[in-house]
């Protein structure tokens, strides 16, 4: 899981917050219910979470799991985005 967006930055006032997650292969969507359903629905999460949350399962991390949490810190303008990254799995 990667969290990113104005939640990161010394913003006294953030004003939203974007995640990133990084599922397992054998994930099924269709598993999830009640919230949790609403993280993988893009539209639903902004409007019942207030968040920007994107997700992808292991295999389409074409060039590798760090290389995708990589691709979520570079803007639009190509500069380097505070990110936090957390990993269930070491914990």
């Amino acid at each position: 899981m990667v969290v990113f967006g104005s939640f990161v930055t010394t913003k006294a006032d953030p004003n939203d917050v974007d995640v990133f997650l990084l599922m397992a292969d054998g994930f099924d969507v269709s598993t999830a219910t009640g919230e949790t359903r609403l993280l993988f629905d893009h539209l639903a999460a902004e409007a019942h979470f207030g968040a920007s949350v994107f997700w992808l399962r292991r295999q389409a991390a074409f060039e590798g799991e760090q290389a995708a949490v990589e691709y979520w810190q570079i803007k639009r303008d190509g500069q380097r985005r505070g990110v936090v990254e957390i990993d269930l799995e070491a914990s």
